[in-house]
């Protein structure tokens, strides 16, 4: 690796297409194209959609709905992107329709609307709370806070005091338990999800959330990092779906397995790996993912997987991510497919068509981590 510190101490970003020989020129402008078409491309490739003179939605294709995940997601890329008018569209749809001003989830978001605005479900999905927060903080230090609701930093304050602290008063539960810091599937759940798990966002918090908050995201960052070593298998590196907070995958539910889901931890760990370089475990667990995936050529070929490896009946739903998230995976991984498979990546275009959303949400984050701009604000 280029840096014995990771990005958040050197400000140094790895660009790997361009140590793979690629332009900085060529990056740009594949970078640029990625957003124009997923943001303003035909009907077959785009996901946002401007709704009136101030507002606009991400539609999850495969559901058609809008989720806390997809508009949090698109704010992340906007943030990044530098497109301001895009990201406050998106913060106002989801404070306008998804926010709960009151009631056991006041603080919280619902998880899925309707296009129109009408809730399908009043419950939080806690990985939309966190990115919606580190996107705000992200906008407040790159742009300035402004007028409510676009005083951003206030309102990532906000929503990482009700994840911390909902349930005090007897009313509601906190996103995070609070005995072992460790982020849960919903509030009300007594197990997590391991590709909820992203260190690198609470080593953040940590220094710009509420200050009686701040020791808390620090030892959440620490249980985040510790939790997904008896999460992820440890031959394979497949982490399931669901799992108990003892590590052990969650069965009742039926997500026990190595599945959509999942694919993000190989994502995340490759950025936290970027931004902080906290854990030598993480270069273990990219290189024990791409080596699991190596001898797969074709991603149609891609299925649903035990977490010990075995393969199951069912095929992957969104093999454009899987693929994304294991060259993401590059910016932690040291063995000799790291690669390989992010030349696989430059050379698989966006997904179109009805499942495009996830697949796609998955790769421009990957597109924008392995060509340096996925960055600390």
């Amino acid at each position: 690796m280029s840096n014995n510190k990771g990005a958040f101490y050197t400000r140094e970003y790895r660009n790997v297409f361009e140590e793979l020989g690629h332009s900085e020129e060529e990056i740009n402008k594949r970078v640029n194209d990625t957003f124009n078409e997923m943001f303003y491309g035909n009907e077959d490739t785009r996901i946002y959609y401007p709704s009136g003179e101030e507002y606009a939605y991400m539609v999850d294709t495969g559901n058609n709905d809008a989720r806390t995940e997809g508009m949090s997601y698109g704010m992340m890329m906007c943030v990044q992107m530098d497109k301001k008018e895009e990201f406050d569209r998106l913060w106002k749809w989801s404070k306008k329709y998804m926010w709960h001003e009151s009631g056991e989830y006041a603080g919280y978001f619902a998880w899925s609307c309707n296009l129109d605005g009408t809730r399908n479900a009043q419950g939080p999905a806690p990985d939309g709370e966190e990115y919606f927060a580190m996107a705000l903080f992200f906008a407040s230090h790159r742009w300035g806070d402004g007028p409510e609701p676009l005083n951003y930093s206030t309102q990532a304050k906000e929503i990482l005091r009700a994840c911390v602290h909902k349930g005090e008063d007897g009313i509601g539960n906190p996103m995070w338990e609070p005995k072992n810091k460790l982020i849960k599937f919903v509030p009300e759940s007594l197990f997590s999800d391991p590709s909820y798990h992203l260190p690198h966002f609470y080593e953040l918090f940590s220094l710009w959330a509420n200050e009686e908050d701040r020791q808390f995201w620090c030892e959440a960052a620490a249980a985040s990092r510790e939790y997904l070593k008896i999460a992820c298998n440890p031959v394979t590196g497949l982490a399931p779906e669901y799992a108990h907070y003892d590590g052990t995958p969650e069965t009742t539910r039926g997500h026990q397995h190595f599945y959509s889901d999942a694919y993000r931890v190989a994502m995340n760990i490759g950025l936290d790996y970027e931004w902080f370089k906290a854990d030598e475990w993480e270069i273990e667990e990219a290189n024990k993912i791409q080596s699991f995936f190596a001898n797969i050529d074709d991603i149609n070929e891609y299925k649903m997987y035990k977490i010990d490896g075995t393969p199951l009946e069912e095929k992957a739903l969104h093999p454009v991510g899987l693929l994304a998230t294991n060259a993401m995976a590059s910016l932690a991984a040291s063995g000799e497919n790291a690669e390989e498979v992010v030349r696989k990546f430059w050379n698989m275009p966006l997904r179109t068509g009805v499942r495009r959303y996830y697949d796609n949400c998955l790769y421009f984050f990957t597109l924008m981590a392995l060509s340096g701009k996925y960055r600390i604000w």
